[in-house]
């Protein structure tokens, strides 16, 4: 129930019209284009666009690929690329997408269902939906529930294989983090986020002076451009060789410590909307903007000490068999049964029920928004009445509650996730480079036919 196991699922959406244009515009981006786009039997044959490995990306799939992003970046408020742009960007995110997708067949990666409709519930959740309601919202859009739910499915692979392949390697020791506060604390404090946007000119890996010459002259032309008033976005994504050109270079929110090294220094003083002058890289020149500033740290906060039981739902167990159940254990404990046998035997919170319950000191923000509500309206030593989360139903007991300082323990926090993001983002643009480079793909321009 703490936000780690909450934010390992799909991101939340702003709200309900939002999870609409999300799904039509883009459906996650990963599952659909193969699945939903293939010729069918009786249909015209498809023609090849790529061949990957043993694999092949086909036109339709290609087509219905960039039908899905134009309108996401005209959401985004992005302007559309040239065609040809547009389309090899496209193409050269499938063929990532597809590589991705094939290793994690190599290694078994699989989610099963009771995994995916949590998954589904926390979406529908956060966007204060019942599940029928996020189904009438995806259909009224004409996509069907089950291809959200199969693409629900292969982003939640390919996250736990980066999390297999890139993540489970990366190390923060103490150390790094004592050396990093030492070094760079300041930097957490007055500036707790910034929102990059980036374009990138790329260079060949051994290029001619000549290349190097015209790289450079096309970079400072955007600067100027840019300076002079035109949209970053749509700059980005008609110029921009980098991998997030389609997103209008968005790089997104980074910690301070976390920020690319080629722009670190930059970053602690640069104000909303600045633009840097060309920074020569191994892969090309580099332009960045500041798109937004976050800072500030909370200092004390009310922290509780709770533990649950928790009740899965799932096609054998009905949401009123979940509050039944727990409203029968409830009866129990408020008879004098003790909380933590009952939950060593009944909760499915695997985790914390080997620990009679118990979560430890909760934060604000460390929970999802329904749990970290009843947690707030419990008196201390009270035993809630069962309650809904995107994780099932819940009964609840504050134990304890203090206000702490916790400014150390969040910059340790945050040093910790600055170094792995950091280290995460290179080892991330790594692997999915070396992934491409030892597979064969062959790019077809004309595209060859091939039966479904």
């Amino acid at each position: 129930m703490t936000r780690t196991e909450h934010s390992a699922r799909p991101g939340p959406l702003p709200g309900a019209a939002t999870v609409l244009t999300w799904v039509v515009a883009g459906l996650l981006g990963l599952g659909l284009g193969a699945a939903g786009s293939r010729a069918t039997a009786g249909e015209p044959l498809d023609s090849i666009v790529a061949v990957v490995n043993n694999d092949v990306v086909v036109q339709s799939e290609l087509t219905h690929e960039i039908s899905v992003t134009v309108p996401q970046l005209q959401q985004q408020g992005t302007p559309v690329p040239p065609p040809e742009q547009l389309r090899k960007q496209v193409l050269e995110r499938l063929i990532l997408k597809r590589l991705q997708q094939q290793r994690a067949r190599q290694l078994g990666i699989k989610v099963d269902d009771a995994a995916l409709t949590t998954a589904i519930q926390g979406i529908a959740s956060r966007n204060g939906l019942t599940i029928e309601e996020l189904k009438a919202t995806l259909e009224s859009g004409q996509v069907r529930f089950e291809d959200f739910r199969e693409d629900t499915r292969m982003q939640i692979i390919t996250a736990r294989l980066q999390s297999q392949e890139v993540m489970s390697s990366i190390q923060v020791t103490d150390q790094e983090i004592a050396r990093f506060l030492e070094k760079e604390k300041g930097k957490l404090m007055p500036r707790e986020q910034v929102r990059l946007q980036h374009i990138l000119i790329a260079l060949p890996d051994q290029p001619s002076p000549a290349q190097v010459e015209a790289a450079q002259t096309k970079a400072k032309q955007l600067v100027a451009k840019l300076r002079g008033g035109a949209d970053f976005a749509a700059v980005a994504a008609a110029s921009s060789e980098g991998r997030t050109a389609l997103e209008g270079g968005d790089l997104g929110w980074f910690e301070m410590a976390a920020v690319p090294s080629l722009v670190a220094d930059r970053a602690q003083t640069m104000a909303k909307g600045d633009i840097t002058d060309p920074i020569r890289t191994p892969t090309g020149f580099n332009i960045i903007r500041m798109a937004d500033i976050k800072g500030g740290l909370p200092g004390n906060v009310t922290q509780s000490k709770a533990r649950h039981i928790l009740v899965r739902t799932s096609e054998m167990v009905s949401d009123a068999d979940a509050k039944t159940r727990l409203g029968q254990l409830r009866s129990r404990i408020v008879g004098g049964d003790d909380f933590a046998n009952l939950a060593r035997a009944h909760s499915d919170d695997t985790g914390s029920a080997l620990k009679g319950g118990e979560l430890g000191w909760v934060s604000p923000g460390d929970t999802v928004p329904e749990f970290e509500k009843a947690m707030s309206a419990l008196a201390i030593g009270e035993v809630s009445e069962p309650f809904k989360s995107p994780f099932g139903w819940h009964l609840m007991q504050v134990q304890e509650r203090r206000t702490q300082d916790t400014t150390e323990e969040l910059l340790r926090i945050k040093a910790r996730e600055a170094i792995q993001r950091r280290k995460g983002d290179e080892a991330t643009d790594a692997w999915l480079k070396r992934l491409r480079d030892e597979a064969y793909v062959e790019v077809r321009q004309d595209g060859a036919r091939v039966k479904p």
